[in-house]
Order: structure tokens, then sequence, then C-alpha cells
């Protein structure tokens, strides 16, 4: 599938804002199942200077700042991506969980060093006991990793309330975790801290879902702004992306926007501005199949 995708964040501020400075992450990255085929991001105003970069992760990010007087931002990314099924994995395939364990601890190959980085805490998994505890119940001995994240992800989905009202950017995992709802970044985050709990690897993938589904097909939750799932490194399958919020694998409808340990290190919107007080934020996302109105 192709897809053409619009990202559009105004922010109005109540009073002039005399210098700002901000980094994004707008632009979808390469995959093994994802082309980039065009991407643009557009300011106003016109940023005094501007960098475009890849970030630690290989995210395509951007920096820019403003030094004249401003009272609003617009930024719009615009991109066009094609998105290809993931081949059929089966769950059973995978390495059990105490052995993939093993491999992390010992990170004695490539491939384990690589997914080590995505075992530790970050600053908004930190996690309690009970995360370990509920973590546990998808994970019996000799559980194959991927079977067991997957069943991670539907309890996920039957456990928590997606709800827009009672989190923001910066609840951390446990919070969630304890009133049992928040929305897409939140869930992630819960998955992330359950993977972690059990000495596993799971990392933050950002980005957006298909808008419209095709005929006959339920919409999905989370489709009117950037979305958020978690990834489990399940070998010898790789990285297997799991949506907790609509309780799928993701695939042809997910278009993957950025990945790190946690929402902090792919926000697509972040900076520091002087002056500006009260603000308001609106934030409007479009995922349009190619050649549809």
């Amino acid at each position: 599938m192709e897809y053409f995708v619009r990202h559009r964040t105004t922010y109005r501020y109540l009073q002039d804002v005399s210098y700002s400075c901000h980094l994004t992450h707008l632009r979808p990255r390469e995959a093994a199942n994802q082309q980039v085929l065009a991407s643009d991001v557009t300011l106003h105003p016109l940023p005094s200077s501007q960098a475009r970069r890849m970030d630690y992760f290989g995210n395509d990010c951007e920096w820019f700042a403003i030094d004249q007087p401003h009272t609003m931002l617009e930024v719009v990314a615009e991109s066009r991506v094609r998105v290809a099924p993931h081949p059929p994995r089966d769950a059973a395939l995978s390495e059990s969980w105490e052995n993939v364990r093993r491999r992390l601890e010992e990170a004695a190959d490539d491939e384990a060093r690589d997914a080590v980085q995505f075992m530790f805490d970050s600053p908004l998994t930190r996690f309690g006991g009970d995360v370990a505890a509920y973590a546990a119940k998808s994970f019996p001995t000799g559980q194959p990793l991927m079977a067991g994240a997957l069943d991670l992800m539907h309890r996920i989905h039957a456990d928590f309330r997606y709800d827009t009202t009672v989190t923001d950017a910066t609840t951390p995992v446990d919070r969630v975790f304890e009133m049992r709802a928040g929305v897409c970044q939140d869930l992630a985050h819960v998955g992330i801290a359950a993977m972690r709990s059990l000495g596993l690897s799971a990392r933050y993938v950002s980005g957006y879902l298909l808008t419209q589904p095709p005929p006959g097909m339920p919409r999905m939750l989370g489709a009117d702004a950037s979305h958020a799932w978690f990834s489990v490194w399940a070998p010898p399958l790789g990285w297997i992306d799991l949506d907790p919020t609509n309780a799928v694998v993701a695939g042809e409808g997910h278009v993957t926007a950025a990945l790190g340990r946690d929402y902090a290190d792919v926000s697509p919107l972040t900076g520091v501005i002087l002056g500006g007080h009260d603000h308001i934020i609106e934030v409007g996302v479009d995922v349009i199949p190619a050649g549809a109105s």
C-alpha cells in the first residue's frame, strides 16, 4: 500500500514568543517493509536556522530555531510512503523467552548487543514490582517469546481503558498501571515496561494509522493523531511490532515514523520557548491511500 501522510501541528500563543527552538521527528523512517518516497516539513514562520540529521536511533529528525517574535507556530509534515505486509511469522518458532534473556545477558552476538540497549529503564518506563508480576502471567516456563508477547498485548488491550483525558506526555508508566487507562503512548509504555521487567528487550515505535480503513474493516483507535505501539525482539523472527491499543500485530495500515526507548526519545515536536505564556495546540493527522480523494 502507498500512502500520503499529513501531520499538521499548530501552536497559538497568548503573548509573543521572542525565541523558540524545536526538534521534530515527523519524517517516516526507512524500514524493511517501508519505503519513504518523499518527505517534506514546512514551517511558519520561517526559521532563522535549520538542520536535518539522523539521531542515535537512526530516525530522520529536524532541528530549527525562530528568532523573530511570533504568536503562532505551524509545522506541516507531508510524506509519501509505501508499506509492504510483513511475511507470515509463526509465534511458536520464536525462541523461549528464557533463552532470549540469556542471549541478552551474554550479548555474545551483534544482534543481541544491538537489542541490549532496549532492556533498561528509560525516563517514562521506570516500573515497580506490580508490572513484573503482571508480565509474568504471559510468560510461563518455556513460552516462546513471541507467543508470550502476543498474550501480553491482548491482556493490555483487555485490561486498560483507552481514555484521552487521564494522562499527558509526561505520565510515568507506574501511574498508567495504577489507573489502568491511557492513550496509545501509555499502553505502549506498559508493554515495554512489562517486557523489560523480565529482562527482555522492547522499544517504543511512533507512527500513524490508516485514517479510514478498507470497507468492512473497523476503524482503529488512535487514527486521528500520531499513533504508538511497542516492538519486541523475538529471535529468530527479529523485531515484532505489537499494537496493544487495537490488539493487532502492526501491518500495512501502520506507518512507522521513529523508534526509541520511550516517547521522550521520539516526540513528534518538542522544544523550548521564551515568552508565549498560555497556548493552544491543534494537531491534525491524515493517512490516505494513494489515489483516494
